[in-house]
Order: C-alpha cells, then sequence, then structure tokens
C-alpha cells in the first residue's frame, strides 16, 4: 500500500492514526474542526489549533469501486471501496478511506453490493495507522 505524505501540519494526523486514535485539528479559538490540517482556521483566522479526539463514527457520503487498470500495487486487490465518510461528530468534516468487513480484513472483503450511501461505519486503524472503515453493525 502506498504510505501517507506527511508535512507538518498533517503530520500529528498520522501520529495519533498510527495509536489507533482518530483526531482532527480544530481551531482553539473558535472551536471549528478543520481538515484537512492547516496553520490558519478558515472560520476566524486564528492560528491557534489543537487536536480534538472524535468518535470515529460516520456515515457513507460517497464511494466508488475500483477496476482494473490501477496502479500495478492495487490491480491485484480489485475489486475494493473506497468510501468518503462524513463524520458523526464534525460532519464538516469527510474522510476517505477503504471499507473491509471487519477490522483487520483484507481490502476488497465485503461485496460492492452492501455499500450503500447514508449506511453507518467506524474507523479501524490496522498495523501502520492507514485508516479503515467498517460496517457498524446494529445492537
Amino acid at each position: 500500500m502506498l504510505k501517507p505524505v506527511t508535512d507538518p501540519d498533517g503530520a500529528p494526523f498520522w501520529r495519533y492514526a498510527a495509536q489507533g486514535e482518530l483526531r482532527v485539528q480544530a481551531c482553539a479559538d473558535c472551536r471549528e474542526p478543520r481538515f484537512p490540517p492547516r496553520p490558519c482556521c478558515p472560520h476566524c483566522q486564528s492560528f491557534r489549533g489543537e487536536w480534538r479526539a472524535v468518535s470515529g463514527y460516520g456515515r457513507v457520503w460517497s464511494y466508488a469501486v475500483p477496476h482494473p487498470p490501477l496502479l500495478p500495487e492495487y490491480a491485484e486487490l480489485a475489486p475494493y471501496i473506497v468510501v468518503v465518510v462524513e463524520l458523526e461528530d464534525a460532519p464538516r468534516i469527510r474522510l476517505v478511506g477503504n471499507l473491509v468487513g471487519a477490522p483487520g480484513a483484507p481490502i476488497g472483503s465485503p461485496p460492492s453490493g452492501r455499500v450503500r450511501i447514508g449506511a453507518r461505519v467506524r474507523a479501524v486503524f490496522p498495523e501502520g495507522g492507514l485508516m479503515q472503515w467498517v460496517p457498524e453493525r446494529a445492537s
């Protein structure tokens, strides 16, 4: 898998993810969450920021099912599901990742017919911190 390219603003996101935590940057003055991370708040122009823990729950906002031809490293995994997830406790933030059938399951584990817009999902962090999403089961 490709590794994320980090910059000074986004490095904390990946550091927390490697520890199994989902955190988003928020303005320390107006409290508005922001993603992608950046030095200045787009709402109040403050340069003060903090990293806030979020639940990791959200809803599928959009998705795609890539098929070959793809980068060679990904062609053998296809088809798989890539989702854009709107976070439950920060709805202005949408994060991208693979949808897998269960924590630790391989990419491509759920059949593509199982995904739908609005489906509840939660973030999981396999080794290496590259976030994935799993369907949230009804209790």
